[in-house]
């Protein structure tokens, strides 16, 4: 094991203690699926006016679920739009020194170097740790989540092209690259697709990574269960188009490439396991900015 797959399984160790009881579906494993759960979820934009952040409330299957827009960077009509969705358990709102927040550190800190709209996301549930930790014991509450964000996202692309975007981008680390490729599966209606540290194996991660230290007993007793409704990768392969380009990390413990990578035809990769890539700001920016159109 090198030191970057180490920092993984500590990383992980030190969240399992944190979560302590509240572990990933520990409570319940009944979900509907992915399509069905999209089909369910029904929202409406508010009125965008400018830069600024905006609640949307929406409806799911599993009731009211408060996902959000911040509009970070508006040149306009013309100009291409990256929509950015975040990693787990961020607070893509918070812009200090002790949130945890990749559009911060990856992108907004430097939003003058992107010629572009910004978009940045929040997903359901996270607006504390400890709403977070509470709904991720039910499978179902998380795969509602995730279409939140995913219906979200095709939301703001029409929005934004018309407004006058050229061209859209949705990207997203972790998390976030797990609903950039949700919406590819499932709508496939952005130019550019740039998932950061995600595949089409989601239940991967819980049931056979270093990460099922955060799945509850329940799953991992029921692992069917757990990969009839996290995975998409039928849906993803069926998206013939050559509109996606994935940055995995070798050592990655967590998202493992070699199993990962298995949804795509090109991969960029880097020498770095999932925490250390995160934390790799400036490749990840190199890697957003290297895709943006001229």
């Amino acid at each position: 094991m090198n030191i970057h797959s180490f920092v993984d399984h500590y990383t992980v160790l030190m969240g399992a203690l944190v979560a302590g009881r509240r572990k990933f579906f520990a409570e319940s494993t009944a979900s509907r699926t992915l399509p069905e759960l999209l089909e369910s979820t029904a929202m409406q934009l508010p009125a965008a006016e400018g830069e600024g952040s905006y609640e949307v409330p929406t409806g799911s299957a599993v009731g009211p679920l408060d996902p959000a827009f911040f509009v970070a960077q508006w040149h306009g009509a013309g100009h291409p739009t990256l929509i950015y969705h975040h990693g787990n358990n961020e607070r893509p709102f918070a812009f200090n020194p002790w949130s945890k927040n990749t559009f911060q550190d990856i992108i907004y800190a430097h939003r003058d170097l992107f010629p572009a709209n910004l978009i940045a996301l929040r997903a359901p549930f996270h607006q504390s740790l400890g709403l977070y930790l509470d709904k991720i014991t039910d499978l179902e509450n998380f795969a509602s989540m995730l279409m939140a964000s995913v219906r979200l996202i095709e939301a703001l692309q029409a929005w934004s092209r018309a407004q006058g975007s050229t061209s859209i981008l949705v990207s997203g680390v972790s998390l976030g690259g797990w609903v950039t490729n949700l919406h590819r599966a499932y709508y496939n209606s952005a130019d550019v697709y740039l998932p950061m540290l995600a595949g089409a194996a989601l239940d991967e991660v819980f049931l056979s990574s270093a990460y099922r230290r955060l799945t509850g007993d329940l799953a991992l007793r029921d692992p069917e269960a757990v990969r009839r409704t996290l995975n998409f990768e039928g849906a993803y392969r069926a998206v013939e188009s050559a509109n996606v380009f994935p940055l995995l990390a070798r050592h990655d413990a967590i998202i493992v490439c070699e199993r990962q990578q298995q949804a795509y035809t090109h991969v960029t990769t880097i020498d770095k396991g999932h925490t250390t890539a995160v934390l790799a700001a400036g490749a990840l920016r190199a890697f957003l900015l290297e895709h943006l159109p001229a």
